[in-house]
């Protein structure tokens, strides 16, 4: 059974978390949950999130029509809707502004990948949608493109929305979010971002599906992608007015070479360098130099 009380006192919680965190300053921010096939719960519209009460809490359909309580629902609703719609997993969706992030959705930079380990396990890639006024069904339709590969995105000049099983999983991707674009904008401010290595970074992956967190990187799809340099969404980037300015690219990494590859490899290598080889030069000892080289740097 749904115990609907206790889902608005853990609404009540998040929304002074957000408001705390200086995530949503003033009324800011929006808080749903899906408590069933066609009803949501859902903060009110201009009221602090730090300050909500059960009682204020509103029920909706997923039209949006607001079928319970005694204060007016979010106006931007949809965006939550649109989400349920796209993702039958998720029971809940928070959005607010928190400061660095939204800095990124300002700027319009893209979040640089292959850097911090739990990151690329709990976040992975994640997207900046084109702009458009909050509010309406066509800015619910800007996460379209991205939903069903990731459970945090951008939205451009405004903030960031998060969703999960709960409310409190909905909020830690957006918690993860701006604390890593905050650590982002203090190296940077050092002087340097390094990045994870190729094997690094598919280390960090092989965790990440064992663990049981979705990858599209993980998928046959992407599985041949230079896994740091943002190849999911790097096709929306133009559409979104996304570019880089602040942060340089990662290092090219290419694919995991194959077994067949590699050995082809090796072979071009020692065949190019044995034509080119002094006369007399001892043939085993130079087959045995390039193919170690080759192979380290196949490792990364």
């Amino acid at each position: 059974m749904i115990n609907a009380h206790k889902i608005k006192q853990d609404i009540c919680e998040i929304g002074q978390r957000i408001y705390n965190k200086g995530f949503a300053a003033a009324n800011d921010g929006n808080i749903t949950v899906r408590i069933s096939e066609n009803e949501v719960l859902c903060t009110p519209t201009m009221q602090s999130k730090g300050f909500l009460k059960p009682d204020d809490i509103c029920l909706i359909d997923m039209t949006g029509k607001q079928l319970a309580g005694r204060k007016k629902r979010s106006s931007e609703a949809l965006l939550h809707l649109e989400i349920y719609r796209q993702r039958a997993d998720i029971k809940s969706v928070v959005h607010c502004h928190p400061p660095h992030a939204t800095a990124f959705a300002v700027a319009r930079e893209p979040i640089p990948q292959c850097v911090l380990p739990e990151v690329e396990v709990f976040l992975g890639d994640v997207p900046i949608t084109k702009y458009e006024t909050p509010g309406g069904q066509a800015f619910a339709d800007t996460i379209l493109p991205f939903v069903q590969k990731c459970n945090v995105i951008i939205l451009a000049n405004h903030g960031t929305v998060s969703f999960g099983e709960d409310v409190e999983k909905a909020y830690w991707w957006t918690e993860i979010l701006d604390a890593y674009c905050r650590i982002l904008m203090l190296a940077k401010q050092l002087g340097k971002v390094n990045y994870l290595n190729e094997r690094e970074s598919r280390e960090l992956l092989t965790l990440k599906d064992k663990w049981g967190f979705a990858d599209p990187r993980n998928t046959e799809d992407y599985k041949n992608c230079d896994i740091c340099a943002n190849d999911i969404f790097r096709e929306s980037w133009e559409a979104a007015g996304v570019t880089r300015h602040a942060f340089d690219a990662p290092p090219p990494m290419a694919p995991v070479a194959s077994a067949n590859s590699a050995s082809a490899l090796v072979n071009q290598a020692v065949a190019s360098m044995a034509a080119a080889a002094p006369a007399g030069i001892d043939e085993d000892k130079l087959v045995k130099l390039i193919t170690d080289q080759v192979l380290a740097r196949l490792k990364g």
